[in-house]
């Protein structure tokens, strides 16, 4: 920091101090707890704005569950990291703060942090990598970035939330050393790098205590060791006591109006059971983070004069082609001779109806989205390309999306409409005040989704609905379901409390003429209930035909074609927030489809649009596979760009890759009466294949340019590594040079290599360059159980400069 850094430091901290000395205790408490969903209240007195928090990380969604106000959607996490590039991450997050400002938005709920343990965990596509060194570089990128734009951020899921199964209650038991050295290293990291304004504790516990209630995690660890000075907010609902949340270091209880601070807090206090000190300090830190935003009087904004402004679709297309892996290129398949009288014959539903974000709290909704589909038929000339659907990832029914245009009419017991607004889906969740302007739970009886349908196919379509209560279903003015979804005993908390979907009724209707669709809920009371939510969903499954005749007719398109390219995804279903995965295979038939194609045509290229790994079992069968995760908006204009060779693919893996799950080396993610055992220790992801003997399908580390690298020179010192290369292609390229460090007679226990640093590089044809990469200190040292401290283990170690962790090209010995 710079001595006016640290002097409007001080001026934010006298103000911070003058505006508690002028609160009481019920003030003071009710600063500590939501007043909604997203904010926290204003005090005029003091002269403190209304904090207001979003969803992220791929998009600011806003505090509405609506379209009315699109936001921009950038490619999953998982797809930043494969960019290896913290630049970018700063870009994006510049993006994000830019988006952030514009919907009055103080505080983006991201970055997700937690690793990729497993390849099962549910909710990786929102998480960066399987490596702690990666994810803190990556992540420390993206919250500079953010607050670079006057933002603040909460890295998340601190700590120890790896899986979905059991979230809210699990024991994540952890031993000192992989929790120091893996699941804490990325939050370290990001607080020496990036001093992040907030932090948010995750649901699980940890070593047998909640984590916002940890007091030695929290407190100790990170306030007092590491010098974090941010808010502690709650994941949402994971506040569970009054005593414990405050003694262990939490700040803010989301989301409100009912929490376990507030009142109750102040009841505490005067009951002798928390020192009002201990409040203080929390309110201190919420101070803090509304000065360093621009909300407390008297005290500068950390950022008056935001970053140039960005262009969100350009930059999401750059994102999206920088972290698009290509894994396998057989006799240069990629790019595509696109010359004159070339045909492309492109296959899959997920290539018209493109998966471009996760799902769960990362939802947001873009203006405009751009399939594989108008990607290509945008790039290439007319005539060029074919569509066959081929198989369908999907054959259960999803919320109304392709051809609907939907809005919700909130009605009182009288009919009289209270309020009114547009859906971006057949799904309606609203939470605490985010409800039609007019509307209140109070007075609304009925709230109807009502709009038109265009099919874009013939034949026999399903609707039906999630939710529990009563409904009414119509569709061409025609009540086809009438009845009450109760409570069910479905194994999974979240399909028993919000309903499973649920096939109300079929009818035929024709390709191209609209018809009337309704669904009407009759709203309960909900007086009694702390946080008042609506949440139920219209449903829909086109018509479905015989599966072999969709892949014989698949087959034969791509006979006929130069080039097959065959997109595949995962669904909702298979993985998304609130659950893990049961296997690593690709929804539907999905894989025969894949066969057939590539048996036909043996120029046939595989898109993967899926945000984490997935078993390829054909891979050696066809001539390219792109990884293009959950790419964001403009995920199609980026795959033309990368197919036809206007962009090279730029990413590389950011987690290995397995052959079939089996090889997996952590496949745990069930929890045993409560409790989940990381018994693997420091042995995930790559070290755990390298201690194995196992070779994956694709490396960690792994991704093919479009041009050749020859790796000239290494040079090492405890501080530098120093690499020299040439492009010997024909073409401009980036190359990712890693760097790693393999001890030579190993007496600490350690993985038998990991990464060490990283630097991205870009040259000509023909050009040399240099990349020169600091070496961090951390990377020679071990956390010692029995001294509860750092330790530098010296010795001879082999730095690595590779192309993957399994593709070292120079090698050098480096005694410490």
């Amino acid at each position: 920091m710079t001595d006016a850094d640290q002097a409007r430091d001080q001026v934010r901290e006298d103000a911070v101090e003058t505006a508690l000395g002028k609160l009481d205790l019920d003030t003071k408490t009710r600063l500590l707890a939501g007043q909604d969903m997203w904010s926290l209240p204003a005090v005029p007195a003091i002269g403190l704005g209304s904090l207001v928090m979003s969803d992220g990380p791929v998009g600011v969604r806003g505090v509405r569950w609506s379209a009315d106000d699109p936001s921009v959607a950038l490619p999953s996490p998982t797809a930043l990291a494969a960019a290896w590039d913290p630049g970018l991450a700063r870009r994006a997050g510049r993006l994000l703060a830019q988006e952030a400002r514009r919907k009055g938005v103080h505080v983006l709920l991201a970055p997700t942090v937690n690793l990729h343990r497993s390849p099962l965990g549910g909710r990786h596509f929102e998480c960066y990598s399987e490596d702690p060194y990666l994810t803190g570089v990556v992540g420390s990128g993206y919250v500079n970035g953010v607050q670079d734009g006057g933002v603040g951020t909460t890295v998340k899921h601190f700590v120890g939330n790896d899986a979905e199964t059991e979230r809210f209650t699990v024991d994540s038991v952890i031993a000192p050393r992989p929790l120091r050295e893996m699941y804490l290293a990325p939050f370290e990291a990001i607080v020496a790098h990036a001093r992040p304004w907030g932090i948010m504790t995750a649901y699980n516990r940890v070593n047998g205590t909640t984590m916002t209630e940890h007091q030695y995690l929290v407190n100790e660890v990170l306030r007092a060791e590491w010098g974090f000075d941010g808010c502690n907010v709650s994941d949402w609902m994971a506040a569970r006591s009054t005593t414990g949340g405050i003694l262990g270091g939490l700040d803010v209880a989301m989301p409100g109006p009912t929490t376990v601070h507030g009142p109750a807090l102040a009841a505490a206090v005067r009951a002798g059971e928390v020192p009002e000190s201990a409040v203080d300090t929390a309110v201190r830190n919420v101070l803090r983070l509304a000065a360093r935003v621009g909300l407390l009087e008297g005290a500068p904004a950390v950022v008056t004069e935001p970053p140039a402004p960005l262009d969100g679709q350009a930059l999401a297309c750059e994102l999206a082609t920088r972290g698009f892996v290509l894994v396998r290129n057989e006799d240069g398949a990629l790019p595509l001779d696109a010359g004159a009288g070339r045909t492309v014959a492109l296959f899959g539903a997920a290539a018209r109806d493109a998966r471009v974000l996760g799902g769960g709290s990362a939802t947001v909704f873009p203006e405009r989205v751009v399939s594989p589909l108008d990607g290509l038929t945008a790039a290439l000339p007319e005539g060029a390309l074919t569509f066959t659907v081929g198989a369908d990832p999907s054959d259960e029914l999803t919320p109304a999306g392709q051809g609907f245009t939907l809005r919700a009419v909130c009605r009182d017991a009288s009919g009289a409409v209270l309020g009114e607004g547009t859906l971006p889906s057949g799904q309606v969740q609203w939470i605490g005040d985010d409800l039609p302007a007019g509307a209140a739970y109070e007075t609304m009886a009925s709230i109807e989704v009502t709009g038109s349908f265009v099919p874009r196919e013939n034949g026999e379509h399903a609707f039906g609905t999630r939710g529990l209560g009563a409904f009414t279903l119509a569709v061409g003015g025609e009540v086809l379901w009438e009845g009450v979804q109760e409570m069910g005993s479905e194994a999974d908390p979240f399909e028993a409390f919000f309903g499973a979907p649920s096939e109300r009724a079929r009818t035929v209707l024709t390709e191209g003429e609209p018809v009337a669709v309704s669904l009407t809920y009759q709203v309960p009371d909900m007086s009694a209930l702390p946080l008042k939510a609506v949440m139920f969903s219209l449903l829909h499954l086109g018509p479905r035909r015989d599966p072999d005749e969709l892949i014989a007719e698949a087959a034969e398109a791509a006979r006929a074609a130069d080039t097959a390219v065959v997109v595949v995804a995962t669904t909702e279903r298979v993985e998304s927030e609130g659950f893990d995965r049961k296997d690593l295979a690709l929804p539907g038939r999905q894989d025969d489809l894949v066969r057939a194609v590539a048996a036909a045509n043996p120029n046939t290229v595989v898109v993967v649009n899926a945000g984490s790994p997935v078993e390829l079992p054909w891979r050696e069968e066809v001539a390219a596979v792109l990884l293009t995760w959950f790419p964001g908006q403009e995920g199609g204009a980026a795959l033309a760009d990368v197919l036809l060779g206007d962009a090279e693919p730029g990413g590389r893996l950011p987690t290995t890759w397995p052959a079939a799950l089996a090889d997996a080396p952590v496949t745990e993610v069930v929890p045993v009466d409560g409790r989940l055992e990381y018994r693997e220790g420091l042995l995930t992801g790559y070290r755990a294949y390298e201690a194995r003997g196992v070779r994956p399908a694709y490396p960690f580390g792994h991704g093919l340019g479009y041009t050749d690298w020859a790796y000239e020179s290494l040079e090492a010192t405890p501080d530098t590594v120093r690499v020299r290369l040439t492009n010997t292609g024909s073409r401009p390229g980036r190359e990712v040079v890693q760097v790693y460090l393999a001890p030579l007679a190993d007496r600490a226990e350690r993985p038998a290599s990991w990464l060490a640093a990283f630097a991205g590089v870009e040259a000509g044809p023909g050009e040399s360059v240099e990349a020169v990469i600091p070496l961090p200190a951390r990377a020679f040292e071990i956390w010692d159980e029995d001294t509860r401290g750092w330790q530098r283990i010296g010795g001879a170690y082999e730095v690595r400069a590779s192309r993957s962790h399994t593709d070292t090209r120079l090698t050098v010995t480096l005694d410490l």
